[in-house]
């Protein structure tokens, strides 16, 4: 970093009052117009430095392109402070495609939300309220007019402070009639008008951090809960199972990566959003080789199903590319098909569900009580009471989150009984069902190797060929899918299925494993998902008003791994009124009251 850039970023912090106005603040949100990283970088080691910092700091930023790793490492080398902070920015800045970017920084504590793309039309998909705006009118970004500073002014709250780097007359004049008071180059949001914000239905008041009840101590609830610890917040997870991850997310191992569509879909698009949160969560919490490996995942397409856009750039080649030449001249890809798409995901690899949903319940700030059958909600005042068969009190809290899959529905639908004014709003929600599953697995036979790929394969059902155990090496295949409405299927039905689709998948490794298969010596783990009507989780608020307490989080079916951190990162951000981790746009897709549309493809996802 320059002296010049250390001095420009430290005139900006200083004219937006920091580090004082943050001082004894839960959270504090930065709006940067353009991101060069040496802002964040500064702003940063003062928060680091500063003993009556906010717990969470928020820096959103708009950029036109990516940023320039290289470069940022280079600016920051000389400066022995600086250069660890921007040695974990770069490891995390790949797939910048446009659109935002959740960038988990000091273990969670520091949240980028670096957004690419045109800024006005990145202002609009803002839906939170900054403490602190920098202003930057040297770069190429086009002129500040009316209606990019109408954009800013929404991403305001009165009393928002605003730092400019050489404010023009017409600037200041612009900035004026959008509400913000001026003093040369810095100034404060304050309107004469009143301030709405009724275009912008995911915005609500910020919860001071108290008390939460989950209900659900799987992926989805776990996940929920440590996100609000992190926070601040003091969370009780409720499960009707002694243990945590009791029901589909004690599966024994299993699949991130993202979804691909040659329109680059919204599902595409979330998934990557929330594959980049799940890997930083492993990352810091499971030892790598051992609960999880980014072991990267072939996708063979045998459903026919569309490959990548046909515009995909570099930045989108660091996601997912073609990779068809990873299947020349291998032993375990003989009789494989070749007239399909093959693609090679890198951002992916394998997880031990359980072992993260322990990890993330092991937080300080989580408890977890297990054999707590939640089987009503009542309201008391402002707080929550969730109560059993017997309508004893398991637990007291100012928010509950509803994180128990299909078991969400009984609760619902007791409350809507309780409350009769709640049924017309949480009928808008989409339509939850249970989807039952059976993985079959094994122990790795002796001279499987050559057979079996180094790396998990998806398309048909699924193959994960290695995951250690404590009594050897395991592979993985499936799993079924069978309506949890239906007479359940024997064991050996399940395997069968699960053995012809990897015969068409991987015709070697189901030659491998097949006889373990026809010796009964393969093992079957079952469980049940919560899918939705259009294939996408339920995240939200399930009561109106700026100020909910009752939220949901469910509706994973099989993508648990790809969905829940997002989902837990979504609920968190409007509960706490922060920067959301996608565009509103995207987010709305996932909302817990949205209107169901039909499923966009045709996946069990």
């Amino acid at each position: 970093m320059t002296e010049t850039a250390q001095a420009e970023a430290a005139g900006l912090l200083r004219g937006c009052g920091l580090p004082q106005a943050w001082a004894g603040q839960s959270a504090w949100r930065i709006l940067d117009t353009h991101f060069q990283g040496l802002r964040l970088l500064h702003s940063w080691r003062i928060w680091l430095a500063d003993a009556r910092r906010p717990r969470l700091l928020h820096y959103v930023a708009l950029t036109p392109q990516a940023l320039d790793v290289p470069a940022l490492l280079q600016a920051a080398a000389p400066f022995p402070d600086l250069l660890p902070l921007a040695q974990e920015l770069a490891a995390q800045c790949f797939g910048l495609l446009p659109g935002f970017h959740r960038i988990t920084l000091q273990q969670g504590q520091v949240l980028l939300t670096l957004c690419v793309g045109e800024p006005r039309a990145l202002l609009r998909e803002q839906q939170f309220a900054a403490d602190a705006i920098f202003l930057d009118t040297s770069s190429a970004l086009g002129d500040w007019d009316r209606w990019a500073l109408k954009a800013l002014a929404r991403c305001c709250r009165r009393g928002t402070a605003l730092a400019t780097t050489q404010a023009s007359p017409q600037l200041l004049d612009g900035l004026a009639q959008s509400g913000f008071e001026m003093q040369a180059d810095t100034g404060q949001f304050n309107p004469r008008w009143e301030l709405k914000s009724t275009r912008e239905p995911l915005r609500t008041r910020a919860a001071t951090p108290g008390t939460c009840a989950v209900i659900g101590a799987g992926l989805a609830g776990a996940s929920v809960a440590a996100a609000l610890a992190r926070r601040g917040w003091q969370v009780q997870v409720l499960d009707a199972a002694a243990t945590p991850a009791a029901g589909a997310s004690g599966l024994p191992a299993g699949l991130v990566l993202p979804h691909v569509s040659a329109d680059d879909s919204p599902r595409s698009r979330l998934s990557r959003a929330g594959v980049r949160l799940m890997l930083q969560q492993v990352r810091r919490l499971l030892p790598q080789g051992q609960d999880w490996d980014a072991s990267g995942v072939l996708e063979h397409r045998l459903d026919g199903s569309p490959g990548l856009p046909a515009d995909w750039s570099q930045a989108g080649r660091d996601w997912s590319r073609a990779a068809a030449e990873r299947l020349h001249g291998r032993a375990w890809s003989q009789g494989m098909a070749s007239a399909v798409p093959t693609l090679w995901h890198t951002q992916a690899g394998w997880i031990k569900p359980a072992r993260l949903v322990q990890a993330w319940l092991a937080q300080p700030g989580v408890c977890f009580i297990g054999n707590a059958p939640v089987t009503a909600l009542r309201q008391q005042g402002d707080d929550w009471l969730l109560l059993d068969a017997a309508g004893q009190t398991l637990a007291t809290a100012r928010h509950v989150v509803l994180a128990n899959a299909c078991g969400a529905l009984q609760l619902l639908d007791d409350l809507a009984e309780a409350r009769p004014e709640l049924r017309p709003r949480l009928a808008q929600r989409p339509a939850l069902h249970g989807m039952r599953g059976v993985l079959s697995w094994g122990l790795q036979p002796a001279g499987a190797a050559a057979a079996l790929p180094p790396f998990p394969v998806n398309g048909l059902g699924g193959l994960i060929p290695a995951v250690p155990l404590a009594e050897g090496v395991a592979w993985y295949a499936g799993a079924t899918y069978e309506a949890a409405d239906q007479p359940a299927a024997p064991a050996v039905a399940h395997h069968q299925t699960n053995l012809e689709k990897l015969r068409t998948l991987l015709p070697a490794a189901a030659q491998t494993l097949g006889p373990a298969f026809a010796a009964g010596q393969v093992q079957a783990w079952g469980g049940t998902r919560c899918v939705s009507t259009d294939r996408m989780p339920l995240v939200g608020a399930l009561q109106e008003g700026d100020a909910p307490s009752l939220w949901i989080s469910a509706g994973m079916g099989s993508r648990g791994l790809s969905f829940s951190v997002l989902c837990a990162e979504l609920l968190a951000a409007r509960l706490g009124a922060e920067p959301l981790p996608v565009e509103a746009s995207l987010a709305r897709f996932l909302h817990a009251l949205r209107a169901a549309r039909p499923a966009d493809d045709a996946d069990n996802s």
